[in-house]
């Protein structure tokens, strides 16, 4: 089953709402994230040397604001495509800075519940299970092609090490 109209309307309709109140949203956003994995923070460069999670912080917003809008843009291109579509250089950076910032799979798991209490605390009382669906689909999308994308890397990365290797290998018998 694909994503339904609906899905897509109610991600378009409560990215609409929050839009709104962002630099609260992104506090919360980021407030949610280290609340479920403190250890979360040292993977954020804006929140390392830090004690706590600084108000007026303009990467935390800027960082928050293209989580929530690539997830709504996943849920529109779900619904027009099929699949997340992200433009090449765009999902080859986000591989690669997630691969060398150490993200692994209960990451994206942590990022994902702190996006569905943001969203839940975001629309209010318009908040329902289709709407944590639609916005879960949507993510778990992105997600899953940033996650590809890391995995290419890595996997370029080691077949690189492996020539490379080999290449000094053969100098040394030479």
């Amino acid at each position: 089953m694909g994503f339904s109209e609906k899905q897509e309307e109610l991600v378009r309709e409560s990215w609409e709402m929050m839009k709104e109140d962002i630099p609260a949203l992104s506090l919360h956003f980021f407030t949610q994230i280290l609340e479920i994995a403190p250890a979360a923070k040292g993977l954020f460069s804006f929140l390392k040397d830090t004690d706590e999670i600084p108000q007026n912080n303009p990467k935390l917003k800027a960082h928050a604001v293209k989580v929530f809008k690539m997830t709504c843009e996943s849920a529109i291109q779900l619904r027009e495509k099929g699949e997340v579509v992200v433009n090449d250089s765009t999902l080859k950076y986000l591989g690669s800075v997630h691969l060398q910032k150490g993200v692994v799979g209960p990451h994206f798991e942590v990022v994902k519940e702190g996006l569905l209490r943001t969203v839940e605390k975001g629309v209010g009382e318009k908040w329902s299970e289709e709407m944590k669906g639609a916005w879960s689909e949507a993510y778990d999308q992105l997600a899953a092609a940033i996650q590809a994308e890391m995995n290419k890397e890595a996997a370029e990365i080691n077949n690189n090490k492996e020539t490379a290797e080999k290449e000094a290998a053969v100098e040394i018998h030479s």
